[in-house]
Formats: structure tokens, C-alpha cells, sequence
């Protein structure tokens, strides 16, 4: 295979991972580590440096869109990044301590859990606080609007705060564990135990999963593991499917983005399982 050929075909691979991660909150990662290792035959060192490279671009290539139209929460995002950062830190010392294969089967069965717990539906009033109820998330502000088409928003606040705040130390401690971005933990995160409504969630992962993934880039750049002539065609890739996958994802309804979230995290919590147990990508 020429080198313009594979340049073209990870691509566009990562064309489809783009847009799959703009729509969930994923990030591409969770495609591209198997896509380049298994179709590819990348060494799975690279394949995480340049899952990583994509993750940033996801987020630059998204975040931006739901910004724009009021999707994404900045002030949740940037409150709850305090804590994706610290654990990003804490999983680049463990990373040498602990079993990759026993933490990523761990997460797949975590994952998979969390997949059938997302197919609770919310009701619109829970996103909303009870009258006079001054909690942590109202005296932090982490409040805010959903915009919805042609109607007045819906009004959410944050619940549990410390919660979200503690998986989110989980989430970003599995980003530079598992080089995936940890993005399905931000959206269940923000979404079943901070009862966000699914979009902000989605887009609010999105503007965080760059930050994140740039705190364990810096370790992967440090070992040599990012290679330019991999990275560029991947991040160029994701980009442009990210961008196209913000504006499906404004037209989309919530429970069609519900229903592929599930879908992705078990595909994905099988595969962490078949990982730890020994097994490659099938």
C-alpha cells in the first residue's frame, strides 16, 4: 500500500470517527485506537498518541459550533475540567503502577452497566431545582438553558455535584490510562448523576475531552509515540467529520442520540472487556 493510499484511507477512516464522536461526546478515539491497530496494523503505542491527536481535534472541531449555539455549558465544562486535568495527572503516574489489561476490563464492565442505566429517560422537571433550593450547583452557578428550536429553552441546574465531580476524577484518570478521551464517562457523568439534559451533555463532553486529552498528549509526545505522518492524516480526518457532526447533531432528537450513546459504550464495553481478558480486537 502507497503511502498517499493509507493517508487517504486513515482519513477517512477518521472522517467517520469524527462525526460519530461529535454526536455522542465520545471523541473519535474510541474508533480510532481499534481502526489504526487492527485494520491498519499500527502499534497500539502510536495508534493512542494519534487517538489522542484526534481527541483534541474532535473537541477544537465541535466545541466551537455548540458554543455558538448555546449548547455547550462553558461554566460546567470548565468547573468539572478541574477535575478531568487532576485525574489525568493521577492516571499518567499510575499508568506505570497499574495492570492496563485489569483497569481496561474493569471499564468494560462499567461501561456496559452504564449503557443499560443511560436508557432511563429524564423527566424535563428534573433538570430543574426544587422552589428556594439553594444548592452547591446554584451557588456555583452551574445553571443554564437548553435551546430548543422554535420554543423557549428548558431552564436545568446541576444535581449532585460531587458526585459528577468524583467521576469525573475517574474519567480523566482513564483518558491517560486508556488513551480513549474518556468521553462516555464526562457524558454519564453530566448526564445520570448531575441529570443535565442529554445535548448539554453531549457537547459539554465535547468541550472538555481537548483539555484532557492534551494533559496525557504531553507523555505520549515525551516516550516518541507521535508520529506527524500518522497524526496529521487522522487529526485532518476527524476535524472535518467533527465539524459535519455538530450541525446533524443540532437537528437530531435527543433519543436518537440516546439510543447510538448506548449503542457505542456497549460495542465499546465488550471490546474493553476482550482487551483485558487477552484477547485483540475482533
Amino acid at each position: 500500500m502507497s503511502i498517499l493510499l493509507f493517508s487517504l484511507l486513515v482519513a477517512l477512516g477518521s472522517f467517520v470517527a469524527g462525526g460519530l464522536g461529535a454526536l455522542t461526546g465520545l471523541g473519535g478515539g474510541v474508533v480510532i485506537v481499534p481502526l489504526l491497530t487492527v485494520v491498519f496494523g499500527v502499534d497500539i503505542h502510536y495508534a493512542i498518541g494519534a487517538s489522542l491527536i484526534s481527541v483534541i481535534a474532535t473537541s477544537s472541531g465541535a466545541a466551537a459550533a455548540y458554543v455558538r449555539d448555546g449548547y455547550t455549558n462553558v461554566r460546567i465544562g470548565m468547573f468539572l475540567e478541574i477535575a478531568t486535568t487532576c485525574g489525568a495527572l493521577l492516571g499518567g503516574v499510575l499508568v506505570a503502577l497499574l495492570p492496563t489489561h485489569i483497569v481496561s476490563a474493569i471499564f468494560g464492565v462499567v461501561l456496559i452497566f452504564s449503557a443499560l442505566s443511560s436508557a432511563r429517560r429524564h423527566d424535563p422537571g428534573a433538570y430543574q431545582p426544587a422552589a428556594n433550593h439553594q444548592s452547591l450547583a446554584q451557588r456555583l452557578r452551574l445553571t443554564g438553558t437548553l435551546p430548543v428550536p422554535g420554543k423557549a429553552g428548558i431552564a436545568y441546574v446541576a444535581h449532585r455535584v460531587p458526585l459528577g465531580f468524583a467521576v469525573m476524577i475517574l474519567a480523566g484518570m482513564l483518558s491517560s490510562l486508556l488513551g480513549i478521551g474518556s468521553g462516555a464517562f464526562k457524558v454519564l457523568a453530566m448526564d445520570n448523576a448531575m441529570r443535565l439534559p442529554f445535548k448539554v451533555s453531549t457537547t459539554t463532553s465535547n468541550f472538555m475531552i481537548g483539555v484532557t486529552a492534551t494533559t496525557g498528549v504531553g507523555a505520549y509526545l515525551g516516550h516518541g509515540y507521535i508520529d506527524p505522518a500518522l497524526a496529521m492524516p487522522v487529526m485532518l480526518g476527524v476535524l472535518a467529520g467533527s465539524l459535519l457532526g455538530a450541525k446533524v447533531l443540532v437537528r437530531t432528537p435527543s433519543k436518537f442520540l440516546r439510543y447510538g450513546f448506548m449503542g457505542v459504550l456497549l460495542v465499546l464495553g465488550v471490546q474493553m472487556i476482550l482487551a483485558g481478558v487477552g484477547i485483540t480486537y475482533v
